[in-house]
């Protein structure tokens, strides 16, 4: 699949057969998508500055989840990997084609698919405002409406540091943005942006480059603090537990990118080398990197109010198709359990299917629940390394050790949740 990605006024060359992306505008026609005119719009509302190369990766990012909508996997020879062409606008077009191919390899890493990335001008830059805000936060953390970021920001405003909380608009989980936003430590500065991308006709579901526009809306964030513009770096937090930033393959059906790679180790570093490039003073930060869920939890530095609000957060995979409920019973929702079970604190969460341990027909087609057992088990019997295979293979990797002890940890977090719902 071919993608041509510009502003509306710029007309790069197509070919027939290929799909328009009008970047930070309108779609203008039926078999036309589009992407990013909202996030423009707040953005230069608030009269913030960002970095040119911000603006470009922002542009990458817009036709990257784009395209993750637009390529339908089913229709692809295997059912899953698909090939892309992207031709993308941007401000720099030496720079990123340049590093095109370190591009394609992170975001390859990220969805398992085929990308290939030609750069253009005529990338949107807008000019400076005046007079421009320049935020007095220290850092920018990526606040989703999930709990692991609720914990991180906690922990981030509880240890002094000045963070601007960085939210991608998504159904459901709006609202819990804001509100979050305006309690932790008395009120966080707070910035919520909405990709809005939209692809013609039917859009696939599984949308795993998602995490692509969330990092690149902190990082254009990050370059508009007014610690950057006087010279200074910026940490930009991403806050996963680390079980689920590695999300080793639970079976050898869940191999690559059917098992989300939002957090790896291996794709922050890829993008760590891009911004470092680019010559973006921004710092890809996850602190919990080598926690595992129930670990935050249990070390949150403000156990009153996560007590309070984090039943409210969300977790799930299938959290829209449930009807914003959480299922109770796919990885994101059994990790979630388990966390609150070493918590030791009742877990309040409406779950649509809570009783995992039961053998009906109901609940006989719970794929999730017999990865998770089938996972335990292979492990104890088989050895930890044996049951991970290449899920640490890289080497951008440095800590391995620390992150097998965790995993072992979040492992023995589940086996206690399968134990304790009687699940075989």
């Amino acid at each position: 699949m071919r993608l041509v990605c510009a502003p509306e006024n710029i007309d790069l060359p197509a070919e027939e057969g290929d799909l328009r992306i009008v970047l930070f505008g309108q779609a203008g026609a039926e078999n036309r998508g589009s992407a990013g005119d909202a996030a423009k719009s707040e953005f230069l509302r608030r009269r913030l500055e960002a970095a040119a190369r911000a603006w470009d990766l922002l542009s990458i990012a817009l036709s990257v989840v784009t395209a993750d909508y637009a390529g339908i996997r089913e229709q692809s020879p295997d059912g899953w990997t698909r090939k892309f062409e992207l031709e993308i606008s941007v401000s720099d077009p030496v720079f990123w084609n340049t590093h095109a191919d370190d591009l394609a390899k992170a975001v390859e890493f990220l969805t398992t698919d085929i990308w290939l990335f030609r750069f253009h001008g005529g990338g949107i830059l807008p000019a400076p405002p005046k007079p421009a805000t320049r935020p007095d936060a220290d850092c920018v953390v990526l606040l989703s409406g999930g709990l692991d970021s609720l914990v991180g920001a906690i922990d981030l405003a509880s240890s002094g540091r000045r963070p601007l909380a960085v939210s991608q608009t998504v159904r459901g989980d709006a609202a819990k943005q804001v509100d979050f936003a305006a309690r932790i430590a008395g009120g966080l500065s707070h910035l919520q942006l909405n990709h809005n991308a939209h692809a013609p006709g039917v859009e696939e579901a599984s949308q795993r480059a998602r995490s692509l526009i969330f990092i690149a809306f902190g990082v254009m964030a990050a370059t508009s603090l007014g610690i950057y513009h006087d010279g200074g770096s910026i940490d930009l937090f991403l806050c996963e537990n680390g079980f689920i930033a590695i999300n080793p393959p639970l079976t050898g059906a869940r191999l690559g990118s059917l098992s989300t790679r939002t957090a790896h180790p291996h794709y922050l570093g890829s993008l760590q080398r891009l911004l470092d490039h680019a010559g973006l003073r921004v710092r890809i930060c996850n602190p919990y990197a080598t926690s595992t869920k129930g670990e935050m939890l249990k070390s949150c530095a403000d156990q009153t109010f996560l007590r309070s609000e984090a039943a409210r957060s969300t977790s799930c995979g299938r959290f829209q198709r449930f009807n914003y409920r959480h299922c109770g019973r796919c990885i994101p929702c059994h990790v979630r359990r388990a966390a609150f079970a070493a918590w030791g604190v009742p877990d309040t969460t409406q779950y649509v299917y809570t009783d995992l341990g039961r053998d009906d027909a109901e609940h006989a087609g719970f794929d999730d629940v017999r990865s998770v057992a089938m996972a335990v088990g292979k492990a104890a019997g088989n050895g930890l390394n044996d049951w991970l295979g290449p899920a640490l293979s890289s080497p951008l990797i440095t800590n391995r050790a620390d992150l097998e002890a965790m995993i072992s940890r979040g492992l023995a977090e589940l086996q206690a949740l399968h134990k304790e719902l009687g699940v075989k």
